[in-house]
């Protein structure tokens, strides 16, 4: 990367960080979007509105059950680098309902990690800097250094684990299909955040 791209994309984020919100913030705002039978994003259909309803749930449940090894806690507590995670989203996107809670959870115990969210549809020239496989697939965390604003590493929109599971699958049938993201939440609820753990701890060292 030259360094007017470098200089393009540290503009592109500290544009988006001066509207990002704390993991709280968000929280209530798709408590409240659910309360006036709404959701985040251009698209208002009655379908993603209907999955913020069920989010919210989902984000309830993995806010008060995620658990982290004492392995874990070390390995996060031990990071001494000042970063922050910022993280694009919508409040109607499953894979995000699973993961954010966890990455607020592993946030929490590092005062040097910052937790900052953004929404996707809000911040198309930042979202068009992180896609993958040329798509703005959501959850999608940048890790940002605080002393040199550079983007130290990326993580998402889901964990490895899953993404293998989601790649293979679509080499196999083309594309997902209901049945195949109906198991891939079972995956999420059997896994208990676990395996996004393991990638957040990856992306500290």
């Amino acid at each position: 990367m030259n360094v007017l791209e470098n200089t393009m994309i540290n503009d592109i984020i500290s544009k988006s960080l001066e509207d990002a919100i704390t993991y709280e913030d968000y929280r209530t705002l798709v408590s409240t979007l659910v309360k006036e039978g709404s959701t985040t994003g251009n698209d208002k259909t009655e379908s993603l509105i209907n999955y913020t309803m069920l989010n919210d749930r989902r984000m309830n449940r993995w806010d008060k059950t995620v658990k982290l090894s004492e392995d874990t806690i070390e390995k996060i507590k031990a990071f001494d680098r000042k970063v922050t995670w910022l993280v694009l989203t919508e409040s109607w996107c499953g894979d995000a309902a699973h993961i954010m809670p966890v990455i607020n959870k592993a946030a929490e115990l590092n005062p040097n990690i910052d937790y900052k969210v953004v929404l996707r549809d809000e911040n198309d020239a930042l979202m068009d800097q992180f896609l993958t496989n040329g798509g703005r697939a959501i959850p999608k965390l940048i890790m940002i250094d605080n002393e040199t604003n550079e983007v130290v590493n990326t993580f998402g929109p889901r964990p490895s684990v899953a993404t293998e599971m989601v790649n293979t699958y679509k080499a196999e049938h083309s594309k997902l299909t209901p049945e195949f993201k109906e198991d891939l939440q079972r995956w999420y609820n059997k896994d208990k955040g676990q395996s996004t753990l393991t990638d957040l701890v990856e992306l500290l060292d």
